[in-house]
């Protein structure tokens, strides 16, 4: 090929490219490998783990995922499928997008949804950049601090360079929840949304219904920012207030999606009809052909390859959308019962996990409202040395609050879902117990 073309080396190609920005090498990288020696390697490394009892939450959940749910995800039809861009070709891929618009729209209590958006930080970006666009005048949005500090952090840069201000609304220290006061107090100005989580980071059960009473009598949107298992018990964001959330977003992990070291995961997003030309991403929607028969397409896409890219909306990867693909068939399995159980088991477990904890002296739940399936616990030392204690008993004992929120102090964010029995509640007791030195 460099022949053809009349170059001697590859490096002619790019020439182009500065000397100085171009590497010597990468340091540190060791000489290739053949199949045997990776192998080996891999072996090594894979002995290296051990079983670990994972209370952790903080936005990425241990769910049960039955065997099956990957098994079909993984076919090659699934698998090795890529956007479908042409629906004469795609049927298969796209009915089963449709069909998880079909439940995460139910999931929501929202007329339509996308199918999907990078990860549940980004989908709130997302949301942020939709709701500024549909005010057309304000360029604040309110954040709680009790949102997800790795959201607001990822939602800061990507909204920071173009003209939005993020202003935080501080939680109350008794209950967790965001207070009207403290809207009041960051809403003095225009603003064109107010963030909604529920629960909050901390577990927290906030008041929805008033939030978003608030930000509507205030002409501001509403944006649910929600963990998909907990719908199956609460009251869905299209159902907050007198008339709902407007857009509702999310980390679809919890769905049939693994923990692994990260992602993939997917972002979902849904909202009011009256707002769908403004959603990011692509949506599938249902037809008929010439001959009457059901058809699948993409439909209005606002997405950089059909549109002008100054009005463009943003895009989607493969490998979210293999991670939706496992979303809808957990779903579909599970069904309506199937997620409440999941939800119930999981509430009832982190319930279970507080009575068991709260005799431990110098331990003591932080906030007074209700929780989901975590909750915040404050300790007599440093979490730091709590954790590491715990973790050479084989448990992973939560969240460290302390680079994110110092003033709660020695504070962990504690996960209980349906996977744990009460003799792994009574373990973690026990290695709580040991760990704080009593």
């Amino acid at each position: 090929m460099c022949a053809a073309i009349g170059v001697s080396t590859i490096e002619q190609l790019f020439d182009e490219i500065p000397p100085s920005l171009k590497s010597d090498g990468l340091a540190g990288i060791p000489a290739g490998m053949n199949e045997m020696q990776v192998t080996r390697l891999m072996h090594e490394r894979a002995q290296q783990d051990r079983p670990m009892l994972n209370f952790i939450g903080a936005g990425a959940y241990e769910h049960h995922i039955p065997a099956a749910v990957w098994q079909v995800a993984t076919r090659g039809e699934f698998y090795s499928a890529y956007t479908p861009y042409q629906a004469e070709a795609s049927q298969g891929t796209l009915q089963l997008l449709y069909e998880y618009q079909s439940m995460m729209a139910s999931l929501t209590g929202l007329d339509a949804t996308n199918a999907s958006l990078y990860d549940g930080a980004s989908a709130l970006a997302e949301a942020v950049l939709m709701a500024v666009r549909l005010h057309k005048s304000a360029r604040r949005v309110l954040i709680p601090a009790g949102v997800n500090p790795d959201y607001r952090r990822v939602v800061a840069s990507i909204v920071s360079n173009q003209r939005i201000e993020l202003v935080a609304v501080p939680y109350n220290a008794t209950d967790g929840r965001v207070s009207v006061e403290a809207l009041e107090l960051a809403g003095k100005m225009d603003f064109a949304a107010l963030v909604v989580a529920q629960p909050n980071f901390f577990g927290v059960l906030d008041s929805v219904d008033m939030l978003t009473e608030w930000a509507h009598a205030r002409g501001a949107l509403a944006i649910a920012c929600v963990n998909p298992t907990s719908l199956a018990l609460l009251k869905s964001p299209g159902e907050w207030g007198s008339s709902g959330a407007d857009i509702a977003v999310g980390e679809g992990q919890p769905l049939g999606v693994p923990l692994a070291n990260g992602g993939p995961y997917f972002g979902f997003m849904a909202c009011k009809q009256a707002l769908v030309r403004q959603m990011p991403g692509r949506m599938v929607g249902g037809t008929v052909d010439i001959e009457g028969r059901r058809g699948y397409t993409l439909t209005l896409q606002a997405r950089e390859q059909h549109i002008r890219r100054s009005k463009a909306t943003s895009n989607i990867c493969t490998n979210q959308g293999l991670a939706v693909t496992a979303a809808t068939i957990y779903l579909a399995m599970l069904g309506a019962q199937g997620l409440k159980n999941v939800a119930t088991q999981s509430h009832a477990n982190m319930r279970l996990l507080l009575e068991k904890v709260r005799h431990i002296p110098g331990v003591q739940q932080v906030f007074s409202s209700p929780v989901f399936h975590e909750a915040v616990i404050r300790l007599p030392r440093a979490a730091g040395k709590v954790l590491a204690s715990m973790r050479s008993r084989g448990i992973l004992g939560g969240h460290d609050l302390s680079r994110d929120y110092p003033v709660l102090g020695a504070a962990l964010l504690v996960c209980a879902t349906e996977t744990k029995t009460e003799s792994d509640l009574d373990a973690y007791a026990a290695a709580l117990a040991a760990a704080t030195g009593v």
